[in-house]
């Protein structure tokens, strides 16, 4: 059987910074260009080169997934992302069935990029929704306005996407229950087959976590932040949305393919500024400027900044942080005897799954998700 190898690719560029993102990402300003075209077609020149790269180090594999992320793929021309799926499809096998997903903001996105993006592979749109109320999408800095998502997820629908999905966050400052539940509701009038939802972290080193330092903006309560996702979970649940990841809910056959195979431990490879990969033990990650990146492409040289290799501790480590955050969750063959002993502490506590348990599985239950990383900490120690 041919080995997989899925592909993340990186980019860059947003029109404006969002307050609390501390993503890898750059506006034309930063970059002292106002041409965001000129930009990106360098850029992609650089991707397609490192393509080349990977087949060469990979060798022959079948590529089940491939996901555009950012930044905002979609304020680069169509043709220009096109080219990238064709360097794929020229250096490596492609899966029958392939998922390619890019993700969208819902103002920097058009019937006609849709259309383009559709008419050369691509299977799934990601939305970045956040919120329905106004006043917590400008606290977020966000640009777009509440009603332009359904506007957005009806062009994706017309255009054929069989596959869309929108994610939220929750926890801003000012954001009330009611706020919350006004965006859930709004979410799920969508046409939509899936749905994320995050709490917000407040990254060192952003416009958020200075006002917030500054006395500007006040974070909720954790304990709101833990009924906004049950909240979340009683309102997806009842609507059709089944959790399949800690903050991840679809329909039937909704689920993202390529998130899921960075949790069972697949090999990904990541193109582009920044970008991260996984290959049999090694991950590395990329020089995150895009004109270091593109430097370093132009000289034949690797992009990679720093790497590490896993030692089977760490793989060990990382397959319990990642599995239970699953509804699959960990046979308990795959645990040794105290792992159990302090799992079945948490069972009699309430926080795992009963009759899963019975089936030699360790899965979380709704109040288990709360504590996840808590219980993960527990497991690996």
């Amino acid at each position: 059987m041919s080995q997989q190898l899925s592909f993340y690719v990186h980019i860059p560029y947003c029109a404006k910074r969002c307050g609390y993102c501390d993503f890898n990402t750059y506006t034309p300003g930063e970059l002292k260009s106002g041409d965001l075209d000129a930009l990106s077609s360098s850029y992609i020149d650089s991707t397609i080169r490192e393509i080349q790269m990977a087949s060469q180090v990979v060798g022959p594999a079948v590529v089940p997934t491939v996901f555009f992320g950012g930044g905002t793929p979609s304020l680069l021309p169509a043709a220009q992302l096109a080219r990238v799926i064709g360097a794929i499809r020229s250096n490596f096998t492609i899966e029958q069935g392939v998922e390619i997903t890019l993700e969208v903001n819902p103002d920097s996105v058009s019937r006609p990029f849709l259309d383009e993006i559709k008419s050369v592979g691509a299977t799934r749109i990601s939305m970045g929704m956040q919120s329905a109320v106004g006043s917590v999408l400008k606290t977020l800095g966000r640009t777009h306005h509440p009603e332009s998502v359904g506007q957005a997820v009806t062009m994706a629908r017309a255009s054929g996407f069989e596959h869309v999905s929108v994610d939220l966050i929750y926890g801003s400052p000012g954001e009330t229950m009611e706020d919350w539940q006004k965006s859930l509701e709004y979410a799920l009038s969508l046409d939509i087959d899936h749905i994320s939802a995050y709490a917000l972290i407040v990254e060192k080193g952003t416009k958020l976590a200075a006002q917030v330092n500054r006395g500007e903006l006040t974070m909720p309560p954790d304990d709101q932040s833990a009924d906004k996702y049950l909240l979340a979970d009683e309102l997806f649940e009842a609507a059709g949305f089944s959790w399949y990841e800690l903050s991840n809910w679809s329909k039937p056959g909704g689920q993202c393919r390529h998130n899921i195979a960075y949790w069972d431990g697949s090999f990904w490879w990541g193109v582009g500024a920044g970008a991260h990969s996984y290959f049999k033990g090694k991950r590395w990650w990329n020089v995150k400027h895009p004109g270091s990146y593109q430097e370093r492409i132009s000289l034949g040289q690797s992009p990679e900044s720093c790497h590490e290799i896993l030692t089977p501790g760490n793989l060990l480590d990382e397959f319990i942080m990642l599995q239970m955050r699953r509804r699959e969750g960990i046979m308990h063959s795959r645990l040794n005897s105290s792992q159990l002993s302090k799992a079945e502490d948490f069972l009699c506590s309430g926080f795992l799954d009963t009759a899963s348990w019975s089936d030699l599985r360790l899965v979380l239950n709704r109040n288990g998700r709360l504590i996840a990383d808590r219980i993960v900490r527990e497991l690996v120690l």
